[in-house]
């Protein structure tokens, strides 16, 4: 399927998983009104029959290889290597995120299309967004979800660009160096690639963790974007389930192949 605008909303779906993942964000993002197209970027890792669901909630699927990265570098973003050496102490990565993978995020700049919003597959759009596509290459939201310190980082979930076979050639460049080593992965190199990235409002990436954390920044009525960062909301062995089930509970309806979502205006508010 070729590109049908000039616009897109991306994801990026590595296995299993994220599949199950993207269904529910192309779900949320046909009913938020958008006349963007919606694609879905996949590795080998994932199957037809995985991908088929995401192909009939309307998704142009765009097929990508990994990386071409050294063995070196590949070692170093090694799952048990990364996380050994930059241990996750907030919150779990659940068994099936493999770091390696993130780094496919940056061939979304090889894709058809003159302005993209990219989206993480554990996302969900509850207002629409396409405001966005007319802001400027590099936006992303701060990575708040613990205190006002984490405003100085970014937070790779969801940002705008322009892809640029030209800027891709400069990331791959820059990226896979000697002793490379990017702790957060796509995220760390981006806010690296990208130092003057252009500061989205967190309502366009509210981590899940403020739920709980900050409770006085959650306001349903100003958010578009929900992240569910860490712990993802179809795990079955969900270790933060009794904090975050009202989340939890959002997240499924959207991901149910058809039925009613609730409106947010109806949804609770945090404790706290």
């Amino acid at each position: 399927m070729s590109a049908g605008a000039d616009r897109a909303y991306v994801t990026l779906v590595t296995n299993a998983d994220f599949a199950r993942g993207a269904a529910a964000l192309i779900r949320s993002l046909s009913l938020s009104g958008t006349s963007a197209d919606l694609v879905v970027m996949h590795t080998g890792g994932v199957t037809a029959s995985d991908l088929a669901p995401l192909e009939a909630r309307g998704a142009r699927l765009v097929s990508v290889d990994l990386l071409d990265t050294s063995a070196a570098f590949n070692a170093a973003h090694d799952r048990t290597r990364l996380h050994r050496d930059a241990p996750f102490t907030k919150g779990s990565k659940p068994g099936f995120h493999t770091p390696l993978d993130n780094f496919a995020k940056l061939r979304l700049w090889q894709l058809d299309y003159d302005r993209v919003i990219y989206l993480d597959a554990d996302t969900l759009v509850l207002r629409n967004c396409d405001r966005l596509f007319d802001y400027p290459e590099f936006c992303a939201a701060p990575n708040v979800y613990e205190t006002l310190g984490d405003f100085h980082r970014m937070n790779s979930g969801v940002f705008t660009a322009r892809p640029d076979t030209a800027t891709f050639a400069d990331m791959m460049a820059r990226l896979d160096v000697p002793d490379a080593f990017w702790p957060r992965t796509d995220q760390s190199f981006l806010q690296a690639f990208f130092p003057d990235w252009h500061g989205l409002p967190v309502i366009y990436n509210m981590l899940q963790y403020v739920w709980f954390n900050m409770p006085a920044l959650w306001k349903w009525a100003d958010i578009h974007v929900l992240h569910y960062q860490y712990e993802k909301p179809w795990q079955a062995d969900h270790p933060r389930r009794a904090q975050l089930e009202p989340l939890i509970a959002l997240w499924q309806t959207y991901a149910a192949a058809d039925g009613p979502v609730p409106a947010l205006s109806d949804l609770l508010s945090p404790p706290g």
